[in-house]
C-alpha cells in the first residue's frame, strides 16, 4: 500500500458517500484510476464496505453498554453462535482477562436493558455471570484508521 492508497482511504474513511470523480480531486487522479485503486483494495479486504452511520439515539436506543462476560469454556462455540445471531448485541469482543467477552449493547431505556440482560442475555448457552458499565456520554467513536498507518 502506497501513500496514494493510504490518502485515498483517508478521504474514504471521511466521506465514503462521494463520487470517484470528486476522491480523484482531491488525491489527483482521475476517475478511473481511482475506482481502480478502490476496487482493488476492496478485492485486498482492505475496504470491507461502504455504510451509512447511524445515530443510536436518533432511533430511541438511550442505552449504550459495555457487558462484560464469563462464559463456561466448554460451550464457547454456542455461546459465540448464539451472540452472532442477536439483534440486540451490536459487537462482540474476545478479550483476555478477568472476562472472555465484552459486550456492545443499545437498548431503548433502562428498563427494557434491565429484561434484555435478566431474561435474554442471561440465558444465553455457557452464561456464567456478567459485570456491566453503561455509557454515559460517548468521549470518541470510530475514529480513523488511517491515522494509525
Amino acid at each position: 500500500m502506497d501513500n496514494l492508497d493510504k490518502h485515498i482511504l483517508a478521504e474514504l474513511e471521511s466521506d465514503g458517500r462521494q463520487s470517484f470523480s470528486q476522491l480523484g480531486d482531491k488525491v489527483g487522479l482521475s476517475k478511473t484510476p481511482c475506482w481502480n485503486r478502490v476496487k482493488a483494495m476492496q478485492k485486498q479486504g482492505k475496504i470491507t464496505q461502504f455504510a451509512a452511520v447511524l445515530s443510536p439515539e436518533s432511533l430511541g436506543l438511550n442505552i449504550h453498554a459495555l457487558v462484560h462476560a464469563v462464559v463456561d469454556f466448554s460451550q464457547y462455540q454456542a455461546f459465540e453462535a448464539a451472540i452472532i445471531q442477536h439483534p440486540s448485541v451490536r459487537a462482540c469482543h474476545a478479550v483476555t482477562g478477568d472476562f472472555d467477552y465484552v459486550l456492545e449493547i443499545h437498548a431503548k431505556d433502562i428498563d427494557d436493558f434491565d429484561t434484555l440482560l435478566r431474561a435474554d442475555l442471561s440465558t444465553l448457552p455457557g452464561v456464567q455471570r456478567f459485570k456491566t458499565s453503561i455509557s454515559t456520554r460517548m468521549v470518541k467513536a470510530n475514529g480513523p484508521y488511517t491515522q494509525m498507518l
